[in-house]
């Protein structure tokens, strides 16, 4: 044992071991100025600026393939931030686009209906980084980066391309994490509260205290509650009626106690079921689940598929749990499929904690743009 003390010593007093390694270099940060490290831009050909094929649903069949809606000079702007996507190695994704590009389209670019679209590419924490954080290790160093890109690329967006318009943040999952923490610390205390539009809060919590609107993660923005309003939050996660969230859920629990899971239904403000506007993706998934039959008429005709009605949305809430619950009306007369997808699998495994995590967008598309369209129309009739 000795030998080996005075080994250990002896390495401890020759230069290479006698200074303290230096720590790593931070990440260099990113440059938004360069249009490279954008999804989304207004004025350039990209996943935002081009029409989406797309197709009803209907009882008997499909309908004829229509392209949708890009406004030529929108006078609002939207600032989107893509959940949790990128299978890169390691904890933070690098700025080389794949499944970032996609989930923008799926999720976000039919907004160019209403409002000029900006997307930043950001090193958001990866899929790895999900098993290895629900293992219990400490990942906050992957989703401070993360955060540090977006922070800097909304400093870019307000400075070089907002010229004082008003505007609506637009999350999911971990996007909105990201989001909250921006709103919440950057936004609803300073000058540019006043031009938020709404901020569409998707797929992770955001506590509210059990019967109000206002309080818990946000201190001074509420929940929207009725058409046209404007300075507010739409923010929900899914889960089939019949399956709330376990008490160990993820998504649809409020961490504290007295508070909820806020729950905003984009069909209903006020309250209330109501039947969702939905837009479904129709290409491949490469989140697991079931292989979806859309229709008994055959394939779907376009990558997207409209219904209005095929589910409906209600606001549930029991104690810290709230959520949107999703009810599937089949008919087994009609060639609609009567199976909807969004269900979360780790490998084959069903994981009821997520609820319906990977369709919160998509099943009211349509109803979160009419939101955002009404809050448009009261922003410019106030101001004209």
């Amino acid at each position: 044992m000795k030998l080996v003390v005075l080994a250990a010593l002896s390495l401890a007093a020759t230069p290479a071991f006698a200074q303290t390694p230096p720590p790593p270099a931070a990440p260099a940060p990113v440059d938004y100025a360069s249009a490279a490290n954008w999804i989304c831009l207004p004025g350039r050909d990209d996943v935002c600026s081009r029409p989406q094929p797309t197709a009803d649903l209907n009882p008997n069949g499909y309908g004829p393939v229509m392209p949708s809606a890009v406004a030529a000079d929108p006078p609002i702007d939207c600032f989107y931030v893509y959940p949790t996507v990128s299978r890169d190695p390691g904890l933070n994704s690098d700025l080389t686009p794949a499944e970032e590009v996609v989930t923008a389209e799926v999720q976000f670019a039919r907004f160019a209906s209403v409002c000029r679209t900006y997307a930043p590419l950001y090193r958001s924490a990866t899929l790895s980084a999900i098993p290895r954080a629900l293992a219990g290790e400490d990942v906050s160093g992957a989703f401070n980066l993360a955060y540090a890109d977006v922070l800097a690329a909304w400093h870019y967006y307000l400075d070089h391309y907002n010229h004082g318009r008003p505007y609506v943040l637009i999350g999911h999952s971990q996007g909105t994490i990201h989001l909250t923490r921006l709103l919440a610390s950057e936004i609803e205390n300073g000058p540019a509260a006043g031009r938020m539009l709404s901020a569409l809060l998707i797929g992770f919590t955001v506590e509210v205290p059990q019967g109000g609107v206002v309080g818990g993660t946000l201190h001074r923005t509420p929940l929207c509650t009725s058409v046209g309003q404007t300075g507010c939050v739409v923010t929900y996660q899914s889960y089939r009626a019949e399956s709330p969230p376990p008490a160990d859920a993820l998504m649809g629990r409020a961490p504290h106690a007295g508070m909820t899971a806020g729950c905003t239904n984009p069909a209903a403000l006020a309250g209330g079921s109501a039947p969702l506007d939905s837009i479904w993706y129709a290409g491949p998934t490469r989140f697991g689940g079931p292989v979806i039959t859309w229709s008994s008429a055959g394939p779907p005709p376009a990558p997207f598929l409209h219904t209005n009605g095929l589910v409906t949305g209600e606001c549930r809430h029991d104690g810290q749990a709230g959520y949107l619950a999703i009810t599937v009306h089949p008919d087994p007369a009609d060639a609609r499929t009567d199976t909807i997808p969004g269900d979360v699998y780790f490998g084959p495994r069903l994981i009821p904690g997520w609820g319906l995590h990977l369709g919160d967008t998509g099943y009211a598309l349509g109803d979160l743009i009419r939101v955002v369209a009404a809050q448009r129309d009261a922003w410019l009739r106030a101001r004209h």
